[in-house]
């Protein structure tokens, strides 16, 4: 139960730091906003390792060198996802954000990458993706819909 609770949060402080980001991203720029975002978030999480974990914070036993690299990762989603709702807009951008994120796990599950054990991909997640896939579609497709209606609005008036 846990876990599900801490993904919510998660699923909301991202949602919440993405519009933070695009608003600070109309006076700054892309990669101002991801050096900020970045810088902030790194100090925030090594003062409060620090607190937390004290000297253990820079213990890092039996782990694979290049697990290393997801800071470096991490660039990348700060910057793709701030540059995406500020072309599509939060709700849009998030939803495909997601569907990406949950089809790559799913990929990933499946096939046991970066050293986890495989995960048979079953119907019932076939299922799930096609929902997620129509339910982005029905986002997009109805917003353009209601844009065509109000553009008729305004011609008429």
């Amino acid at each position: 139960m846990l876990g599900i609770l801490l993904a919510i949060m998660a699923g909301g402080l991202v949602a919440v730091q993405n519009i933070f980001n695009n608003k600070v991203m109309e006076k700054a720029g892309s990669w101002t906003t991801t050096t900020l975002v970045l810088g902030m978030g790194f100090l925030a999480s090594f003062v409060t390792g620090l607190v937390v974990e004290g000297g253990r914070l820079f213990v890092f036993t039996n782990m694979e060198p290049w697990y290393l690299v997801s800071g470096f990762i991490g660039v990348g989603v700060v910057y793709c996802i701030t540059s995406g709702v500020k072309l599509l807009g939060p709700t849009y951008a998030i939803a495909i954000v997601m569907f990406a994120q949950l089809g790559f796990a799913l990929v990933s599950d499946t096939f046991g990458w970066f050293g986890t054990d495989p995960i048979p991909f079953t119907l019932k997640q076939k299922i799930g993706v096609f929902i997620i896939i129509g339910g982005i579609l029905m986002f997009k497709l109805g917003n353009l819909k209601g844009r065509e209606t109000s553009a008729v609005v305004k011609k008429a008036r």
